[in-house]
């Protein structure tokens, strides 16, 4: 049973030697850069086709040949060092081991830390926001009763002032009775 993991590196391995010494299509030149914009792998494609085309054109076909032969010898190179570092049993035991803990529920328990860490540093920025938004929330009720209180107080001292000015002219007026009463007494015993 061929893993899945060696069978990719064997399929990208085969993708590499055969782009770099021989043309390819568009759609296998896009599946060789996933990462890059439509835009992008169509301007690297026509660069590559140019490069290609010049190299085609400047070496004499026997050479050609060789070359293609060459990129054949690099993937029988690049299976018997497969084989001989057991890439594909060590890729295969990895897969296997992936496949259960997956299965187990606990992938990689420094990455399940990880996650919980970022999730429990997600819930206190969340709580700690909350709470920050209750607080400036009570300030600014607090802040808006202060105006009120501010407010009515200057309503009462301007309410006041008129209600004063009132006693004012009752005083003053009130004055004016008084001396004149004063005045009037002055006069009679006098």
């Amino acid at each position: 049973m061929e893993n899945t993991r060696y069978s990719n590196l064997k399929k990208s391995f085969v993708i590499g030697v055969r782009s770099l010494l021989s043309s390819c299509s568009r759609e296998k030149f896009g599946e060789t850069f996933p990462n890059f914009a439509p835009a992008e792998v169509e301007r690297l494609h026509q660069l590559y086709f140019e490069v290609i085309t010049c190299l085609t054109e400047s070496i004499e076909p026997s050479i050609w040949r060789f070359v293609q032969f060459s990129a054949i010898h690099l993937e029988d190179e690049f299976e018997s060092l497969c084989e001989e570092t057991q890439a594909g049993t060590t890729l295969n035991m990895v897969e296997e081991l992936v496949e259960e803990q997956r299965l187990e529920g606990s992938l990689n328990p420094l990455f399940l830390e990880r996650s919980n860490t970022e999730e429990v540093m997600r819930h206190y920025l969340s709580e700690a926001k909350k709470d920050e938004i209750s607080y400036l929330m009570a300030m600014l009720e607090k802040a808006e009763e202060q105006k009120r209180a501010v407010t009515s107080l200057l309503e009462a001292v301007k309410k006041e002032r008129h209600d004063f000015s009132g006693v004012k002219d009752i005083v003053n007026k009130t004055g004016n009775f008084v001396s004149d009463s004063v005045e009037d007494q002055t006069e009679q015993v006098g």
